[in-house]
């Protein structure tokens, strides 16, 4: 395995990390990662390389708007939802992940029950926001390691 193969390799191993870690976009470094060995190797072939580059867009996708849409499902207002996203970024430094987690729960919760005064409406709202999180977290994961994955596969078979 030459350097820039490796490189590649490398790049989609730390998406595959990023998919977990709120704010590095893992969809998006794995891209990297796999344009990078495609344009080294010439693989994989091109009905391959658009399921991986699908997989990597839709963990792209989900990373950006999958509390969002958690937020939604549970019935949060878009307002709440939008609130809730900058609250989770910025608990980002002082909490990490869990900071992340907390903060949007917290703000949905308050914002959801000064909007309705209903505990439990709002206490729904959310732990859908909160699943939505993790749910976002967990496809990603997928997505970035069906593509490290698909590459090992390419490389070493």
């Amino acid at each position: 395995m030459d350097a820039l193969t490796a490189l590649a390799a490398a790049l989609l191993g730390v998406g595959m990390v990023a998919s977990v870690l709120p704010l590095l976009p893992g969809g998006l470094v794995s891209l990297a990662g796999l344009g990078l060995y495609r344009w080294q190797t010439g693989e994989p072939g091109a009905f391959v390389l658009a399921g991986l580059v699908l997989c990597c867009l839709v963990a792209l996708a989900v990373d950006w708007f999958g509390g969002a849409i958690g937020a939604s499902a549970g019935g949060a207002s878009v307002r709440t939802t939008l609130v809730a996203a900058v609250v989770g970024l910025l608990c980002l430094p002082l909490g990490g992940p869990v900071g992340v987690l907390v903060g949007v729960a917290v703000t949905v919760l308050a914002l959801e029950y000064r909007r309705l005064g209903d505990a439990e409406a709002s206490l729904r709202s959310a732990a859908a926001a909160t699943v939505g999180v993790l749910a976002s977290a967990a496809v990603q994961l997928g997505c970035t390691g069906i593509v490290l994955a698909a590459v090992l596969v390419v490389e070493f078979l």
